[in-house]
C-alpha cells in the first residue's frame, strides 16, 4: 500500500498547474503514480528543472539522466487571457479551466481572473474561435498552494453537483414507481369492481332461474 503521507510530499513539490502534459489526470494523479513507482519524475513540464531536483531529492533518485530532456521541455509560467471582441459565449472554456478561473454565461463575453489562473492551456483547444492568449509571468507571481486550493474546491463542487444529479434521479425514479404503482391500483381496483358487478348479476341471474 502506497503511503499517503509521502504521495502529499510529492504532490507538494509540484506546480499545481493540473495540467494533465505528464499523461495523467492532475498533479496529484501524478504523485500517486510516482510513489507507486509507475512511472517518472521528469514529465513536469511547467515545474522544469527545480521540479525535477526537488523530486529526484525526495525519492532518492538520480536527476542527470532527465537533465536534458527538461531543459528541452520546460515552458515559463503562463496566464491565458481571452481577446474579448472575439469571444461568442461559447462556455466551453469555462467548463475546460479545472480551477474555476473563467467567469461569464452562455453567449455573454468571458473574462479570465488572472490571479486565479494556472496557465494550464486545457481552455485553448476547446476555444471553437482561438481568442485565448498565452502571457508569460514571471515565476514568482504563480501561487501553487492557491491553485491547489481552488482546484480543490472546484472537485468538491462537481462531486455536490454530481451527488445532486443522482439524488434528484433516484428520486424521479421513485416517482415514476409510484405513478406506476398507483396507476395499477387503480385499475385493479376498476377489475375487482368489475369483477363483483359480475357476481352479483350472476348471482340475481341464478335466482331468477330458480
Amino acid at each position: 500500500m502506497t503511503d499517503i503521507k509521502h504521495i502529499d510530499q510529492i504532490d507538494a513539490l509540484l506546480p499545481q498547474t493540473q495540467c494533465g502534459e505528464c499523461g495523467y489526470p492532475g498533479c496529484r494523479p501524478y504523485a500517486q503514480a510516482i510513489a507507486a513507482g509507475q512511472t517518472t519524475i521528469e514529465l513536469c513540464a511547467p515545474g522544469g528543472l527545480d521540479t525535477l531536483y526537488a523530486l529526484a531529492k525526495l525519492t532518492d533518485q538520480t536527476a542527470e539522466p532527465y537533465v536534458a530532456k527538461v531543459t528541452q521541455n520546460t515552458r515559463p509560467p503562463t496566464i491565458a487571457c481571452i481577446r474579448e471582441s472575439e469571444c461568442i459565449g461559447c462556455t466551453k472554456c469555462i467548463q475546460a479551466c479545472p480551477v474555476d478561473a473563467i467567469i461569464g454565461a452562455a453567449k455573454q463575453m468571458h473574462v479570465i481572473l488572472e490571479a486565479e489562473c494556472t496557465g494550464c492551456r486545457l481552455c485553448i483547444e476547446p476555444c471553437p474561435v482561438d481568442c485565448i492568449d498565452l502571457v508569460e509571468i514571471a515565476r514568482s507571481q504563480f501561487k501553487p498552494a492557491t491553485a491547489k486550493q481552488r482546484f480543490e474546491q472546484r472537485q468538491t463542487r462537481l462531486t455536490q453537483q454530481q451527488q445532486q444529479r443522482w439524488q434528484q434521479h433516484q428520486q424521479a425514479l421513485r416517482q415514476q414507481t409510484n405513478t406506476h404503482h398507483s396507476r395499477q391500483q387503480r385499475q385493479d381496483y376498476i377489475q375487482q369492481a368489475i369483477a363483483r358487478v359480475k357476481a352479483k348479476r350472476h348471482t340475481q341471474q341464478r335466482k331468477d332461474h330458480e
